[in-house]
């Protein structure tokens, strides 16, 4: 596995991480590809999928579905076999969860940094579940990972598309007034079901009341996010959460009601400060972070998926509708963009907040020292 080595930030532009992408064929792959061409910091130069792609330039391999041409660069490039010899060691994975469950950890183990999108380990004990202005913290446990004594490899994971948009809007009110209880139902986009997705025929003018595991993840990765970090271990947010999921006729943007109740009272006015006031990654200088994670929209009839999806890049949550609930304290409205902030752009931003740390060009002392 090749190694790659820097200790300055101030060489990103002209020194740019080499790094890899695992399932880059996949609809979130193009994502990957689409978001990272012209990033920064980092720098495609490895691009592994199926054994049947492999070998195959990625123009032949792939048919390309996103909005913006697929870049001459890598539409040229042969895909590699799916094995960590020759790979990069920085991986943004985006597997399906049964091969993301036998693969990763073969890279993790070969030294890689794997970055992954996939649902395989985001509930393992010892993997951080992580969204940077969230719960940056939690990426403490990376340390604890045996494949990180062993060859300065591990496992970083993004949550599930559904909780990412709800966590940012939920973070800053936790914080301040404490949250016992949260009921969400969710309107999902088609294009987190991947390509082909769901038939046409099964979703046009049509809602479809069930999303598979959906809803458990949903839960059981909120209240991980919004947990505490302890020793090495998260201990889940003292919360009780109650999960709706269903998929509709939009195409890209999750749309989601949710309802709170608090363990100390606020105001209107005092939960929109919040959200105005949360900024945890200024002066971070992530290239992929929005300037404000919570955008709050005043029209009655706002967030719309059509309208407000891209805001901040396709990184922000808006937030909309907030009033008075008859059953908890407060309901509100959100929205996220799911393959962007719900999917690909999170694990780059993931990788990132890595970055800056210091965590993807260095290894652990006891495994330098060999």
């Amino acid at each position: 596995m090749e190694n790659q080595t820097s200790s300055s930030l101030s060489s990103d532009v002209n020194q740019p991480v080499s790094v890899g992408i695992l399932g880059a064929t996949g609809m979130v792959g193009q994502r990957f590809i689409q978001l990272l061409e012209n990033h920064p910091w980092f720098r495609i130069t490895w691009i592994a999928a199926s054994d049947r792609s492999s070998g195959k330039p990625y123009a032949e391999a792939a048919k390309w579905r996103l909005d913006t041409p697929c870049p001459q660069r890598i539409a040229s490039m042969v895909l590699s076999p799916a094995e960590p010899d020759h790979a990069p060691r920085v991986i943004f994975a985006a597997l399906d969860t049964e091969i993301a469950r036998e693969m990763e950890p073969k890279f993790a183990a070969a030294g890689c940094a794997v970055v992954s999108n996939s649902s395989a380990f985001r509930m393992a004990p010892g993997v951080p579940l992580v969204i940077p202005e969230v719960n940056a913290d939690h990426l403490h446990l990376i340390e604890g990972q045996s494949w990180r004594h062993s060859s300065g490899g591990y496992i970083v994971t993004n949550p599930n598309c559904s909780a990412i948009g709800l966590v940012l809007a939920l973070k800053p009110i936790e914080e301040r007034f404490g949250i016992e209880q949260i009921f969400v139902s969710t309107m999902q986009a088609v294009s987190g079901a991947g390509y082909p997705g769901v038939a046409s025929m099964d979703i046009l003018g049509n809602v479809v009341p069930y999303i598979k595991n959906e809803e458990q993840k949903m839960e059981e990765e909120t209240l991980k996010l919004l947990g505490r970090l302890s020793g090495n271990s998260i201990q889940p947010l003292d919360a009780r959460m109650s999960a709706h999921c269903n998929r509709v006729a939009v195409e890209d943007g999750h749309t989601e009601s949710v309802s709170i109740k608090l363990r100390r009272k606020a105001t209107r006015e005092e939960l929109l400060a919040v959200w105005a006031e949360f900024q945890p990654l200024a002066g971070q200088h992530l290239p992929m972070a929005p300037a404000q994670p919570v955008e709050w929209l005043e029209a009655e009839d706002r967030p719309q998926p059509r309208l407000d999806r891209n805001r901040g890049g396709g990184m922000a949550a808006s937030v909309g509708r907030l009033r008075p609930c008859g059953l908890l304290d407060w309901k509100f409205t959100v929205l996220s963009h799911n393959t962007i902030r719900g999917a690909a752009g999170a694990a780059i931003l993931n990788g990132e907040l890595l970055h800056r740390l210091g965590k993807l060009e260095t290894e652990p002392a006891a495994v330098a020292a060999r």
